[in-house]
């Protein structure tokens, strides 16, 4: 299951929250904000999809997220990957490494992590 842009970027604000009400969310949004229906409606349906719970506090509900951000959004990279690049991760760090404008402060740190995993995973 996906969530749709605007609710990824509603799930984004409460993964940095943990755990939030309503208002607590919609204080996260620059001006103008969206209606707290929209918010309403939004949350419904990432409730729904399996993407959030709520504890009812009184008469208002305590959301809070029962998917990490780490697993979806590791989920949608290798759907990217199997989508766009035949499955080969190597066909991505490809692109990724050679299209993406990389500095080559960046390509050393990149290198670094690379480095250490292969290490990690050597041992």
């Amino acid at each position: 299951m996906r969530l749709s842009s605007t609710e990824e970027e509603l799930m984004e604000h409460l993964w940095k929250l943990k755990k939030a009400f309503m208002q607590d969310l919609l204080e996260c949004y620059a001006d103008p904000k969206p209606a707290p229906t929209t918010i309403a409606t939004l949350l419904k349906r990432m409730n729904d999809k399996g993407f959030i719970s709520y504890e009812q506090k009184g008469r208002s509900r305590e959301y809070f997220p029962t998917v990490k951000k780490e697993d979806y959004f590791s989920k949608h990279v290798k759907g990217l990957i199997r989508k766009f690049f035949n499955n080969s991760t190597a066909q991505f760090a490809s692109f990724f490494t050679s299209e993406t404008d990389l500095t080559t402060k960046e390509l050393e740190e990149l290198k670094r992590i690379v480095d250490q995993e292969l290490e990690r995973k050597n041992q």
